[in-house]
């Protein structure tokens, strides 16, 4: 680890987060290796569909961006996804494909015929669950998933369970369930769900460790939903305590609140503690702003690292703060990460109600027009109660108009 890796040319976060008393319970795996899964579990938000074009055209930039592994669907939901996966799957352009099935040999089988190299298999979790929301018989449940998971093993799948509802069981009953169907059938990995985003930050290594304990030998995974806005910080800390394998989605698309976003968890592995996931994190913007165009999703303009106004400095304060660092070396004075990182532009000062006189002098500056103290000060009251008015930023063109006329009443 370098001597201060809360600082270098790109980023500059807290020396807090590198303290002994923090890092000394680290776990972190030597490699985490990101599994996307925005092509099936990011395609159930509600509203949302991928076509064909759009799945292939997602798959390309995710391999781009050097993620690991695609679930690039479900082939029993339709024969387009059959042939998604399918087509993934023939390719050799990086990433892993892995389909995802039920506990059923006819799922499996739609995998096999795909060609993926493994399957993500739900598998029974919670009592509640299998008799409520499946109406199931237990031993049926069982049964299936014994069955399943071996004959997936025996065609040469690499077979990672995935206990849907996994955190709100009995912990132990979960994992005797667990371990019958993988003595039984097969195990080759295991996911840690959280299906609807209820674990605490405190209760997640707790989960980790317990885990770790009954299969000391099984390579975890962690797929978190974001219900109460956790699952960023619960994969992080899944991660510090060993999970090797993190499932997110684009823009953290997802089954209600989402799943995991990948540029967030990414970003904050690579800045705050030193991961590197291997992921080409200037390929975010990008990545984001394809998928919100074929996604038709509404992404917030300030959101985390991919957000279109996320370096737009309208307070004066800040702006003061930019305008005297520039975009230089002093650059992260200002901002905790260089948007070159994520693919974004350099941070600039813009014009609206919230704006100070720093932001006026500039752009008077820049548009190259006379003024004294007391016009240029006399210009901002009016552009705040302009700001007030529209309720938005003032473009450039808006602003020398503005300019002019206010300047020449002077």
């Amino acid at each position: 680890m370098p001597d201060t890796p809360w600082i270098s040319d790109d980023w500059f976060t807290s020396p807090w987060n590198f303290a002994d008393e923090v890092t000394k319970d680290w776990k972190f795996p030597e490699q985490v290796r990101i599994h996307d899964v925005t092509l099936r579990d990011g395609e159930q938000q509600a509203g949302l569909a991928f076509d064909y074009d759009d799945k292939i055209r997602i798959a390309e930039g995710l391999a781009e961006a050097g993620v690991h592994r695609i679930e690039a669907g479900m082939p029993v939901v339709s024969p387009d996804d059959a042939r998604v996966v399918q087509d993934l799957a023939k390719r050799d352009f990086g990433p892993k494909i892995y389909s995802f099935a039920r506990c059923m040999v006819d799922d499996v089988k739609r995998a096999v015929d795909a060609g993926v190299g493994g399957v993500i298999m739900e598998v029974p979790s919670s009592q509640h669950l299998i008799e409520k929301g499946y109406r199931w018989e237990l031993e049926r449940a069982i049964d299936l998933s014994i069955e399943s998971t071996k004959f997936a093993h025996d065609q040469g799948l690499e077979v990672v369970f995935f206990p849907i509802d996994f955190t709100r069981s009995d912990l132990n009953w979960v994992m005797d369930l667990i371990e019958k169907v993988g003595n039984e059938g097969h195990m080759d990995g295991l996911a840690l769900v959280d299906t609807m985003g209820v674990t605490s930050v405190h209760a997640m290594p707790y989960f980790v460790r317990e885990v770790k304990k009954r299969f000391p030998d099984v390579p975890l995974e962690a797929h978190f939903h974001m219900d109460y806005g956790l699952g960023v910080a619960n994969t992080i800390m899944a991660v510090a305590e060993g999970v090797e394998v993190i499932q997110s989605t684009v823009l953290g698309l997802g089954e209600r609140a989402g799943n995991v976003p990948m540029e967030e968890t990414v970003m904050a592995l690579k800045t705050l503690y030193n991961v590197d996931c291997g992921i080409k994190t200037e390929k975010f913007k990008e990545l984001a702003d394809m998928v919100t165009e074929v996604s038709g999703a509404i992404v917030p303009r300030n959101r985390p690292i991919v957000g279109d106004d996320l370096f737009k400095i309208e307070s004066g304060i800040i702006a003061t703060w930019l305008l005297n660092c520039g975009v230089g070396e002093d650059l992260t004075t200002v901002v905790p990460f260089r948007p070159s990182m994520v693919g974004q532009a350099d941070p600039i000062a813009v014009i609206g109600k919230g704006c100070g006189i720093d932001n006026v002098k500039h752009y008077l500056d820049k548009f190259q027009f006379q003024y004294t103290e007391e016009s240029a000060m006399a210009l901002l009251m009016d552009i705040k109660n302009w700001g007030l008015k529209h309720k938005r930023l003032m473009t450039d063109d808006e602003f020398r108009a503005f300019a002019e006329e206010n300047l020449k009443q002077d």
